[in-house]
């Protein structure tokens, strides 16, 4: 489940050399019958896996014939195959110094390796080598011409490198194994990880099978506390990966290959956090599992259509671990398709105002490199990083780092509302439903849930915007709330408070908050639809009530004046109310002027507090 590296050109001369031999359909390049024999000896250890066997008898046919192109073409082969790619180009040096036009393919498979170590001039120069030979297979001849933009870029990128300095998370996080970062909740208090460890084999001590689980670490203070494995029902004996968990921490979304309830060979899951239980994991179904494409939940807790992300994003190659930011307009994900460095880069897009993805941007090096780069996860703030990498020392295998992003590949700033929801008169902790609504828009952004345990509830709030917060649960007046983050880039700090939920009563009253006059007058804003809404949806939920809607003014201006407008306030919203079907006969209204502030009037916050629009229950 974890990325698979890209491996080194491998056996493609063996395949040629081979039919030489076996075939008899054209001569070697040795006329020595000795170093011939040799080489048909190494191809037959290569066939058994005995490369150390295979590569000695190559070494005895190159000193019996020092301009022995297949020899050292095989050679080269085998040490790419074992991953010691700047050794095999060596090899294929030698073999193109005994015979430069012996093959123009082998250029082609040199420059490969090269790119494939950072050796961008060298790779450049053979590509365009290959490419001076007429007749050469087309889809060869356009990776060439992609490689060689590879190449450019990779020259021009170490040219000009952005803010890199990584820090390895430590033992906590870190282990002898490989560890891949997969998520961050929006309060950076957790952190998931999925962690790749030998199976134990019942004849030995060694393993050549993994098994990767997910872990969590949390950090409650400053550090983090060591990362646990999360256990059943999420992990099994099988692999589990590719996760990525909601902004609020309390589901889980990964992949898990191989299940009865699967739709292919692998299929995507969920599971949702209950006080410090996972759920049984459950298959996201037909509408997401038929394809890899971007699915989003609808507000009856079902999945949409997939909506593929286009052109702008996907190539004819791969892409992979996309990471969308809590923002809702950044994503950052790995491809190989796109203008790079070579191999799989790192990439963010953005989306514009037509909802449509912007050509990635490549991150730059040396967040990139000509090797692999496959996992990022930025925080909610946009400031701080995490990646996975084996290229910067560390524990052991794969390491997770965070490094600080800089500022053209930062998102939206999101800061965070956090506490718990209870009930006011017992102080139960309870579950209630929270949904925040862009006012300007009058569109949902988000929905959650606090835990039906803890009450505990983490709610994104991206900044430049001014949202409307309704928290409801059956049984109980709604809590209302608003936030104005425009202009909060650089200073938005999270919210951390608790939400007391007031049982439907007699005499409870409920400020509304995202109700909205212009200064001085009573005709109700656009922005005001969405409490509005969870106004009726509480009066039809609960056809007993009735309430009084009452408006109240700070001291400015005289008495009277306060108390007309204050009432046309009220009755704007009593107004509403009848013309969108709910009766009239439980419904009153009236104003209170300057005559009940709940703040002080002497600071301009106070005033704002005391300038509201309130309902109360007077019978039910």
């Amino acid at each position: 489940m974890t990325p698979k590296s890209i491996l080194f050109p491998i056996a493609f001369f063996l395949l040629l050399v081979t039919t030489c031999v076996t075939a008899q359909t054209a001569p070697l390049s040795t006329k020595s019958k000795k170093a011939a024999a040799l080489f048909t000896e190494a191809i037959n250890f290569y066939d058994q896996k005995d490369y150390m066997k295979a590569i000695r008898n190559l070494d005895r046919a190159i000193k019996e014939d020092s301009a022995f192109v297949e020899a050292f073409i095989l050679k080269g082969d085998i040490l790419s195959d074992q991953q010691y790619p700047h050794e095999a180009i060596v090899q294929y040096k030698m073999g193109i110094a005994a015979n430069p036009d012996y093959s123009p393919v082998l250029y082609y498979i040199v420059a490969n390796v090269e790119l494939m170590t950072g050796r961008y001039e060298d790779a450049r120069r053979d590509y365009e080598k290959f490419l001076g030979y007429p007749d050469q297979q087309k889809e060869k001849q356009a990776k060439a011409r992609k490689n060689i933009n590879s190449c450019s870029f990779g020259i021009s990128s170490m040219a000009h490198p952005v803010p890199f300095k990584p820090v390895n998370l430590g033992d906590s996080i870190n282990s002898p194994y490989d560890d891949f970062v997969n998520a961050v909740t929006a309060d950076e208090r957790q952190l998931f990880l999925t962690r790749k460890l030998p199976k134990p084999h019942p004849s030995s001590n060694e393993s050549t099978e993994f098994n990767e689980d997910f872990y969590k670490a949390v950090k409650p203070d400053s550090i983090w506390h060591k990362a646990l494995n999360i256990g059943p029902p999420v992990n099994t004996e099988e692999n589990e990966g590719a996760l990525c968990i909601s902004p609020d921490g309390k589901y889980i979304f990964f992949a898990a290959c191989n299940r009865a309830d699967g739709f292919g060979s692998c299929d995507l899951y969920w599971s949702k956090l209950t006080g410090s239980d996972w759920s049984a994991p459950e298959n996201l179904g037909p509408a997401v599992n038929s394809s890899s494409w971007k699915t989003e939940l609808e507000p009856d807790a079902t999945w949409s259509i997939p909506v593929n992300l286009g052109d702008s994003i996907n190539t004819r190659y791969e892409e992979m671990a996309p990471f969308i930011h809590p923002d809702n307009r950044t994503l950052y994900f790995s491809s190989r398709g796109h203008q790079g460095m070579g191999g799989y880069d790192l990439y963010y897009s953005r989306m514009d105002a037509d909802g449509k993805w912007t050509l990635p941007v490549d991150l730059g090096y040396p967040i990139n490199t000509y090797a692999d780069e496959i996992t990022l996860v930025v925080n909610a703030k946009g400031d701080l990083a995490y990646i996975s990498s084996d290229k910067l020392g560390g524990k052991g295998g794969m390491d997770i780092y965070s490094f600080k992003l800089y500022k053209e590949a930062q998102p939206v700033l999101v800061t965070y509302f956090r506490g718990i929801v209870f009930d006011k008169d017992t102080k139960k902790r309870l579950e209630a439903k929270f949904e925040l609504v862009d006012l300007s828009s009058g569109k949902t952004v988000s929905r959650s849930s606090s835990d039906p345990v803890s009450g505990e509830f983490l709610l994104s709030l991206p900044t430049e915007k001014e949202y409307g917060l309704s928290v409801s649960r059956p049984g109980y007046l709604f809590y209302s709330d608003h936030f104005e983050l425009r202009g909060e880039s650089s200073k938005a700090k999270p919210f951390i408070y608790n939400v007391p939920l007031q049982p439907i009563r007699v005499g409870e009253t409920v400020i509304l908050k995202n109700i909205f006059f212009d200064t001085d007058k009573y005709d109700l804003k656009e922005e005001s639809r969405s409490e509005l809404a969870k106004l009726m949806q509480l009066l039809r939920g609960n056809p007993l009530i009735h309430i009084e809607i009452s408006g109240h003014t700070d001291n400015q201006g005289s008495s009277d004046h306060n108390m007309v407008l204050s009432r046309n306030r009220a009755q704007a919203v009593y107004d509403y109310l009848i013309l969108n079907g709910i009766p009239k006969d439980r419904l009153t209204y009236t104003g209170y002027g300057l005559t009940r502030p709940i703040d002080t009037n002497d600071t301009e916050q106070g005033r704002a507090n005391n300038r509201r629009t309130e309902f109360k229950v007077i019978s039910q």
